[in-house]
């Protein structure tokens, strides 16, 4: 199968640009979870039935995870219209409401995730980074909803230029009991320290992606850098 490549033009660009996975992943369960708790044998159901699936299986976590999607289904008509930044100023009554009337439940803490999402694509890093610690106290017993929240906050932190924090979040994932995206974090350990003149570091994180994960996306621009270093 062809594999696909991350060129060095999309390298450069935003930070955004790599797109979130926890905001596919979620979208993805939202209209699929009565599939996943039939048994579909999917990716995601693996993740979600080994390590998540209490979060999503309560009946009583319903009405948390309809008020949930509407929120999100409102969100993506104002994105539409209006873009992200007055979408995101739109949703905060909705979603203030499912934090009020949801705290204790699994639906409201998930949408502080999708929210802390929405202010992360309008630019808001500073509110992303404070909702993204919010639900990574919330999970953060569970290894896999850790390393996409810690991939988020890694995100998060360098859009607002903070990069020890960035490194900080994917050296987490690195160094955790999970392997889900430590494939993607070695890369983007590897890009960082390249972005902070810490040459022997990124090296390190590109040699150690190559050695580990000869089939992620990254694979082809990680040797050509190594072989430039």
């Amino acid at each position: 199968m062809a594999r696909n490549k991350v060129s060095r033009k999309q390298l450069l660009k935003e930070p955004d640009q790599f797109l979130s996975v926890s905001r596919r992943i979620f979208n993805w369960l939202l209209g699929h979870r009565l599939q996943i708790l039939g048994g579909l044998g999917v990716l995601f159901a693996v993740i979600i039935i080994g390590s998540a699936v209490r979060y999503f299986g309560e009946k009583s976590e319903d009405s948390a995870f309809a008020a949930m999607q509407k929120g999100i289904e409102q969100y993506q008509k104002a994105l539409e219209a209006d873009g992200p930044q007055k979408a995101w100023q739109t949703a905060e009554k909705d979603f203030q409401k499912i934090f009020d009337d949801y705290a204790g439940q699994n639906g409201g803490k998930l949408a502080r995730l999708a929210y802390a999402n929405m202010a992360y694509r309008s630019g808001e890093f500073d509110t992303a980074v404070t909702l993204y610690q919010k639900t990574l106290e919330d999970f953060g017993d569970n290894s896999s909803l850790k390393n996409i929240i810690l991939s988020n906050l890694a995100y998060a932190s360098e859009g607002k230029k903070d990069y020890a924090a960035a490194l900080r979040y994917f050296e987490q994932i690195t160094t955790g009991p999970d392997s889900l995206m430590k494939g993607d974090a070695f890369f983007h350990l590897g890009r960082l320290y390249a972005q902070t003149d810490d040459k022997a570091r990124s090296r390190a994180a590109f040699e150690k992606l190559m050695a580990d994960y000869p089939d992620s996306v990254y694979i082809e621009l990680v040797k050509e850098a190594v072989a430039g270093s």
